[in-house]
């Protein structure tokens, strides 16, 4: 298992305090209520794909529970934690995407897809919604339609803009860092 290291603490802070900026960029989703296209899905994906499952687990809990503190008055846990759950999922698959090493491109896009997918699935169809009726006694149908758009919206945003990410990176980043070999 890699280390922990200076790369990871900082991609980790900065993260957060991103994913925190982006709660506020949102395009609503007028027809379901409280679900909105957030970038902060793609970005949680690829600094999760970069830099691994704590990276990801973390940003998307410190990142997802400050941003609610902050922008909305209080944390909504069932989905904060869906966030982390999402986090971890795409930081599992870091050293087979090969973003940092220079290798995102063909299959790693299309994996990239498929694991983004499925945790977008687990995350917001089956996690939020069911923590969104143990903790809060939401109604089910409610939570399951919000849960389903949700994923749509972060599946469709992550695919854009999440490959892109990806791709300037592994274009751009991993030239850079393999100039220094510090990995």
């Amino acid at each position: 298992m890699k280390k922990f290291g200076i790369k990871e603490v900082v991609a980790t802070g900065i993260g957060t305090a991103l994913f925190v900026v982006l709660t506020q960029v949102q395009i609503p989703l007028g027809f379901i209520p409280n679900t909105s296209l957030q970038p902060r899905a793609a970005v949680l994906a690829f600094l999760a794909a970069v830099f691994g499952p704590i990276v990801g687990g973390i940003v998307g809990l410190l990142g997802h529970a400050l941003g609610d503190a902050m922008f909305y008055g209080s944390i909504w846990w069932s989905w904060v934690f869906p966030d982390a759950v999402f986090g971890i999922a795409m930081g599992l698959f870091v050293k087979k995407l090969q973003i940092k090493e220079g290798g995102f491109s063909g299959k790693n896009i299309a994996l990239f897809n498929v694991v983004q997918i499925v945790a977008n699935v687990v995350a917001w169809i089956v996690v939020a919604p069911v923590l969104d009726i143990l903790i809060y006694s939401e109604p089910a149908n409610k939570v399951f339609v919000q849960g389903v758009f949700a994923c749509l919206g972060n599946v469709i945003i992550t695919a854009i803009l999440g490959t892109l990410l990806g791709v300037g990176y592994t274009k751009i980043g991993a030239k850079s860092s393999s100039l220094t070999k510090e990995d």
